[in-house]
Parts: structure tokens; C-alpha cells; sequence
């Protein structure tokens, strides 16, 4: 047993199943499937997760079988644990493309073949899902390199098309375009999706990112939003721009309405009001952005046209009323403060102050210090969203000044951006993007 494996038994049985699960997740390229199923189906039992369960016991009681391992690749891929099932999905892949073993000889000129039972799982089918669970954990370089290297099993649609994708999640915009253009019409489910990625090859083609930092480059080209600002600390440290954690406040949500103001003019788009949702701090945000551009406000109504939409964090807002914001009502912005980067929203904004892991709003209870230094939980700002909405106006716009590594961001350089930009932004769908892209960021496990 190995160290890792060891140390993921100790933890549950010492009663910490999550922190054992981290474990077998972080040191999953090191540990052999069928050796962590028998831990895996105790965690899972103890999860409610029978499949899982069943499908871990019955690899451990099998090991080295294409199908045991791919059914429990599978149910890791569905709870949650891609990790766990790559490399099981990588064995199976290896068993389904091994040639059949030589039948025994039994005589001068004899052979005697023992039939192999007929199995519905094919090399394309595993490759697939191996695809799937490689994009989960944002390996998109791996799962590129996969799916070049069998080609010959793949066919347009879905197969390719999960080769254009993942090449431009793993900066190879050239790749992407290549197989982008010798692809067949796409069908049905695949229309959408097909359109999803040309709309990011044209995005690429008229404003190319710099590079592997370019952050606000590769978020327009992935999402077709603009990025209002970069993170002023640890950018030379991993961060490229992006927070890991942020205890916002207002100055912040006034500077982000202020390089809005400078996206809208430098784009010469003029909101006729601003759609207000229902949660405070959407509200609160809202309020201040109507005074601030001199529009009306009003509740948010899906299909108004030439509304600004305005929202403070998505992922804590209705999820059918972010579901309704996919679809765009004909001239409709949506604008979003804190971005989670990590999970992502169900509908990408056309525009976004910051990217962000986990935020604290300036009304949420946070920390601070106290007299004597230690650390302590503040009451939240309880007041209503016109009053937060009013701390917001009069809050100073200034940017923070940071450590000094993140590259200079003047207002007339994101100016420059968005005009080059505005011949292809706020057009299609908002579809969810997933991945992180090409830029790498720090984060919390």
C-alpha cells in the first residue's frame, strides 16, 4: 500500500471521510484504480452514492477489466471525482485497444480459440468519456493530446468538435481553427455548440490574445465578456489577475461601475435602464448603476430591450432567473461584479468588474481585526439596497494600488479593448463556460 493510499485509510477510519477523499483526489495519477476501490465503495456507502459503491466493489473484485473499470470511471465522472476517473478510463482505453490475445495452440496445425464474450464497449466510447473527465479537472492539453492521437476512431460530431474546444481552452488557437474548418455541418444538439466555438475562433481571429497571461484576452475570447479589471495583487506569484479570496467593498463596486460607464462609451452602447434583480446586493449594485448613468431602474423583466441587467454575484441569484439570462433580449447587457471564476455562473456576463473564487460582499459579516489584533467576525450591514445603493455612489472610485506586479490598466487601454471588441461582443447566447481556459490562477483546492 502505498503512503497515499495509507494515509486516505487512516483518515476515515479516524471518522474525516472528505479530508481522506482529498487525498485519493490529489494523488490519483500515482494510485493504481483497483487498488483504492475497496477505500472508494466505504466512501461511497458512507455518501449514499450506490452506484459508485457498486461499482468500485466490483473492480476490486475484478481488477485489470475494461468494463469494471470503466463503469467505475463513469460513476466517479457522475459524483463528482473526475480525478479518480482518469486514470481507470486511461486503463480501460489501453485493455479496449489491445489486440485479442493468441489462441492456444493444440496440435501440429490446431488451434483452439476460446470466444471472447461480446461487450458493447468500443475504444471511441471510452476515449470519450476519458475526454469528459480530463476536461472536468481543466487538463485540456491532455485531453487534446488524446484525441489527436486517435483520430482515426473519432468522427465529426461530437469527437472533433471536442478537439476544436479543447485546443482553444489549452491556448492552441491554430489547432482549433484547422479542425474547426474541415468539420461537417453539425446536427441537432451539435448546432449550438458548433457555433459556440466559431463565434470564439472569430473572437480569437479579430482581438488574438498576447499570451499565456493575456487574462482579459482569452476571458473575451472564451466567453465573449470584457474583464473591467485585473487583480492588483500577486501577479508575478501565480494569481495572472485573478482573486483566490476577496473581502470586497465599496470603493470596488464603484470603481467597477466607473470602467462599466468607460466599456458603454467606448462601445457607444446606451441602455435605455437598468434591470434590477431581486436579491440585495443585485439590487443595491443596480440602483447605484441607474443613478450613475442617468437611466431608469426597474425590476427585471426577460425579453425588455436595451436593458442593462445588473448583478452583483450570479451564483447567488435565482437559478432560474440566471438560466432565463442565457437567451439575450435584442440589445441586452448583462453585467456582473464578482465573477466566481472556479464555478463557474450558468450564464456568462457580457462585462465583469473581477474574477474571483470566493467573495465576501461589503454587506456579508467578514473579518476584521480587532484592538488587540486578533481576528474577528464583523456584524453584516443590514441596511436595505437603497441605502447600500447610496454607500456604493458615494464611495471612492480610486483603484487599489496593489503590490505593483499586475501590469498597468489605464482606463483609456480598456477603452481600446472594448472598441476593438464591440464589432463581436454581446452577440449569441450567454453560454456557461467551464473552464479556466489557458490562463492558470491559484486557487483553493
Amino acid at each position: 500500500m502505498t503512503p497515499e493510499l495509507s494515509k486516505a485509510w487512516e483518515l476515515f477510519e479516524a471518522g474525516d471521510p472528505q479530508e481522506s477523499m482529498h487525498t485519493l483526489r490529489r494523488a490519483a495519477e500515482e494510485l493504481a484504480s483497483e487498488e483504492i476501490a475497496p477505500l472508494v465503495a466505504e466512501l461511497a456507502a458512507g455518501a449514499g452514492f450506490t452506484d459508485l459503491a457498486e461499482a468500485s466493489t466490483a473492480l476490486a473484485a475484478r481488477p485489470a477489466n475494461a468494463e469494471r473499470l470503466y463503469v467505475f470511471g463513469y460513476a466517479c465522472v457522475e459524483r463528482g471525482i473526475p480525478a479518480l476517473a482518469v486514470p481507470a478510463l486511461r486503463a480501460a482505453l489501453r485493455l479496449t485497444l489491445a489486440p485479442p490475445s493468441t489462441p492456444e495452440r493444440t496440435g501440429l496445425f490446431r488451434r483452439r480459440s476460446t470466444p471472447r464474450p461480446e461487450s458493447r464497449l468500443t475504444p471511441r466510447r471510452v476515449l470519450l468519456e476519458l475526454v469528459t473527465s480530463l476536461e472536468q479537472v481543466e487538463r485540456h492539453a491532455d485531453a487534446l493530446a488524446l484525441l489527436r492521437a486517435h483520430d482515426s476512431l473519432m468522427a465529426d460530431w461530437p469527437d472533433r468538435y471536442l478537439t476544436v474546444y479543447n485546443a482553444l481552452m489549452a491556448g492552441r488557437i491554430d489547432t482549433a481553427r484547422q479542425v474547426f474548418d474541415g468539420l461537417s455541418e453539425p446536427e441537432g444538439v451539435w448546432v449550438e455548440p458548433g457555433r459556440r466555438v466559431g463565434r470564439m475562433l472569430d473572437r480569437a481571429a479579430a482581438l488574438p490574445p498576447t499570451g499565456s497571461r493575456d487574462l482579459r484576452g482569452w476571458h473575451c475570447v472564451l466567453t465573449g465578456g470584457l474583464l473591467l479589471t485585473l487583480s492588483p495583487h500577486g501577479f508575478d506569484q501565480g494569481m495572472t489577475g485573478r482573486w483566490a479570496y476577496l473581502q470586497d467593498d465599496f470603493d470596488s463596486c464603484r470603481h467597477g461601475l466607473e470602467r462599466l460607464r468607460t466599456v458603454l462609451d467606448a462601445t457607444g452602447r446606451r441602455p435605455a435602464s437598468v434591470g434590477l434583480l431581486p436579491d440585495r446586493g443585485s439590487r443595491a449594485l443596480g440602483l447605484a448603476a441607474a443613478r450613475l448613468l442617468g437611466v431608469p431602474a426597474s425590476p427585471y423583466r426577460p425579453g425588455t430591450p436595451d436593458v442593462l441587467v445588473v448583478a452583483y454575484d450570479l451564483t447567488a441569484c435565482d437559478p432560474e432567473t440566471v438560466h432565463a439570462l442565457t437567451e439575450r433580449a435584442e440589445g441586452e447587457l448583462l453585467f456582473e461584479h464578482a465573477t466566481c471564476w472556479t464555478e463557474t455562473p450558468g450564464a456568462s456576463a457580457d462585462v465583469c468588474t473581477l474574477l474571483v473564487q470566493t467573495v465576501t460582499a461589503p454587506w456579508e459579516p467578514r473579518l476584521r481585526l480587532s484592538e488587540d489584533g486578533r481576528a474577528e467576525q464583523a456584524e453584516p450591514d443590514d441596511r436595505s439596497a437603497e441605502e447600500l445603493a447610496e454607500a456604493i455612489l458615494a464611495a471612492d472610485p480610486t483603484p487599489a494600488e496593489g503590490d505593483g506586479q499586475t501590469p498597468d490598466d489605464p482606463d483609456p487601454v480598456l477603452a481600446a479593448f472594448a472598441a476593438r471588441a464591440a464589432g463581436l461582443w454581446a452577440d449569441g447566447p450567454r453560454a456557461r463556460i467551464r473552464s479556466a481556459g489557458p490562463v492558470a490562477s491559484g486557487r483553493f483546492a
